[in-house]
């Protein structure tokens, strides 16, 4: 607990800063860091890292890149990602035997769909309006992760999913979700008091609702991968609370639905 206070008192005034008031190439640049850490820590959980180095660098590098391209080169983004898939498959083909479809498919996943997650920030940011609502995607999911958490300790009886994560409990399921419904209606009256938002509040509450499912089938689709290949946690850059892949895997399911759901309920 102590671990996850440092990492709290730490991580959320700098989130504020790169979302709120940092430059917008910062933020390009702390999504593209967490794009390659990701993807890394991805391909380091399925072996990936050990049987080719190679196909690990190539992966990581194209993560971030992906996210860059995103952010202000477009126009690349389609060739970068063709030419990664290119240089993997003959990679594979060259250490065929050491490097097993697995890795390869890992390494597709890291390059392409966890940036294209993170990516779902400009896309968010592209429909206009203050940079506040680019903390929903952190909002939607931190919040029902923490309520799930707590609820889950004081008040959960029913395995949730016990295969794939042993302590997640039904009532810290529809804890999670009560606990987003509440933080996104906090969300739309700070922003439609304060900063000239025009938020329908039902429109949020089931938007809320539907993100805190998103959320946790993010949280347990990691898991599953995690259990799969006997891992606990993907990293330690975040100490107690593990990789990038165990603190935003609810970020990456969520944000590319807020991306494609916000312009609908705002």
């Amino acid at each position: 607990m102590k671990s996850r206070i440092l990492v709290a008192a730490i991580g959320v005034p700098v989130l504020l800063y790169v979302v709120l008031w940092g430059p917008e190439w910062l933020l390009a640049l702390a999504l593209a860091a967490l794009s390659g850490v990701g993807a890394y820590e991805l391909m380091k959980c399925v072996g990936a890292a050990r049987s080719s180095r190679l196909l690990c660098r190539l992966t990581v590098y194209c993560a971030a890149w992906a996210i860059l391209c995103g952010w202000g080169l477009p126009q690349w983004l389609a060739p970068s990602l063709a030419l990664y898939c290119l240089l993997a498959f003959a990679v594979a083909i060259w250490r065929a035997g050491e490097i097993k479809i697995v890795h390869l498919l890992a390494g597709l996943f890291g390059a392409t769909l966890i940036p294209y997650s993170f990516s779902s920030f400009f896309r968010i940011q592209a429909l206009g309006g203050h940079r506040g609502y680019l903390l929903l995607p952190f909002l939607l999911s931190f919040a029902c992760d923490t309520f799930a958490y707590f609820t889950g300790l004081a008040l959960g009886r029913h395995k949730l999913a016990p295969k794939v994560s042993p302590k997640k409990t039904v009532e810290g399921f529809l804890g999670g979700l009560a606990g987003n419904v509440i933080c996104g209606l906090i969300f739309a009256l700070v922003m439609n008091r304060w900063f000239g938002g025009s938020i329908r509040y039902g429109s949020m509450a089931l938007l809320a609702l539907f993100c805190g499912v998103v959320a946790q089938i993010g949280d347990l689709s990691f898991s599953l991968v995690k259990r799969e290949f006997g891992v606990k946690d993907y990293g330690t850059i975040f100490l107690a609370h593990g990789g990038v892949l165990d603190r935003f895997d609810s970020v990456l399911f969520v944000a590319p639905v807020l991306g494609i759901l916000l312009p609908l309920f705002a």
